[in-house]
């Protein structure tokens, strides 16, 4: 029998979806109950390698649905929560911001709430038997806005989100920290760069990049293609949560980042290389790039310092952008060859 469950929130999701399998097979005696809205970016196939797992249970449903989650401590006495659930596109943000408020926010506020009321009697008593019990949170860079040329983000910088993306993600960290502090929950946040690797959802960067070029479409570039993102290989980041879930301490907010900054010409330029490489045709792949219109508010720069969870918790990401974008290509071209 298991001894313990964790609920993880938005397991269908690119992040969520790796680390699943890797939590599954490095906490053998921990079952795993992933709560999944399945909007357009969750997708159960995902997840196929453990959909039989004797530790894994999948349940269809919102965070935002208060009397679901109720129902689920009750049923299976969670002892901990790592929150993925998240809207997370900046392009559908824009369009579409109140989506963002209701999961990003109320979602968040939901979860905590109902953790809170599940694992204590009241600020700072925590019930008998749940002394250890956890809420992670997930997060990202974006909440503490953009950079110019040179300097990184630390635990330290202050919160100035540009988009309502980001807004609704700060809002959620500072209800996170807020129940830290006023109740004494035992919670951790995360912040993390920008993620890339297996399982993707096709709208981002890397694996839009990837499909038009094979596909023989143009590949769009926002503006002038300098923007520049600190690069994390999905699998480094799984590691580091888990690292901080296990060993973080309460209250604290640990940055992750690849320390891989690389502009999105750059991008485009090596996945397009390897692609020559990988499945040849007469002209280049490079020749399909082209530049489109700037998204509004587009962050110039993103960039994490993340000596303080090195440091402290001994992680340290273990790919680079060119190994990590090699695995990335592969997996993709197999995707979409095959589909």
């Amino acid at each position: 029998m298991p001894k313990n469950t964790v609920l993880i929130t938005g397991g269908a999701g690119f992040i969520g979806a790796n680390y699943i399998p890797y939590f599954l097979e490095k906490h053998q005696d921990t079952k795993v109950v992933n709560v999944d809205k399945l909007t357009y970016a969750g997708n159960l196939k995902n997840l196929s390698e453990v959909q039989n797992h004797a530790n894994y249970t999948f349940v269809e449903g919102d965070i935002c649905n208060r009397e679901l989650i109720e129902e689920l401590f009750e049923q299976y006495d969670f002892k901990a929560v790592v929150h993925f659930a998240a809207e997370s596109h900046v392009d559908n943000s824009i369009k579409n911001p109140d989506a963002f408020i209701q999961t990003n926010i109320f979602g968040t506020f939901n979860l905590l709430d109902v953790a809170k009321k599940s694992w204590m009697n009241g600020p700072n008593q925590v019930k008998e038997g749940f002394e250890n019990c956890r809420f992670h949170h997930i997060s990202t860079d974006e909440v503490y806005g953009t950079l110019g040329e040179t300097g990184l983000f630390t635990e330290q910088t202050s919160y100035a989100p540009n988009s309502p993306y980001s807004a609704s993600k700060a809002s959620s960290d500072f209800i996170v920290r807020s129940y830290f502090h006023t109740y004494g929950m035992n919670v951790v946040t995360t912040n993390c760069s920008n993620n890339y690797g297996p399982k993707q959802h096709d709208e981002k960067l890397i694996p839009t990049i990837i499909r038009k070029a094979i596909s023989g479409e143009n590949i769009p570039i926002y503006g002038d293609g300098m923007n520049v993102r600190d690069w994390l290989y999905v699998l480094d980041h799984c590691k580091g949560i888990d690292l901080v879930l296990q060993n973080g301490k309460a209250g604290e907010t640990y940055n992750i980042g690849g320390r891989n900054e690389r502009n999105n010409v750059y991008i485009a330029n090596t996945i397009c290389e390897i692609l020559d490489k990988k499945a040849p045709k007469t002209a280049s792949y490079k020749t399909q790039i082209t530049f489109v219109k700037d998204r509004p508010g587009h962050d110039f720069r993103y960039a994490i310092d993340a000596s303080k969870i090195e440091n402290e918790l001994g992680w340290k990401a273990k790919e680079n952008f060119e190994s990590g974008i090699l695995k990335t290509v592969e997996w993709y071209l197999e995707k979409y060859t095959n589909t």
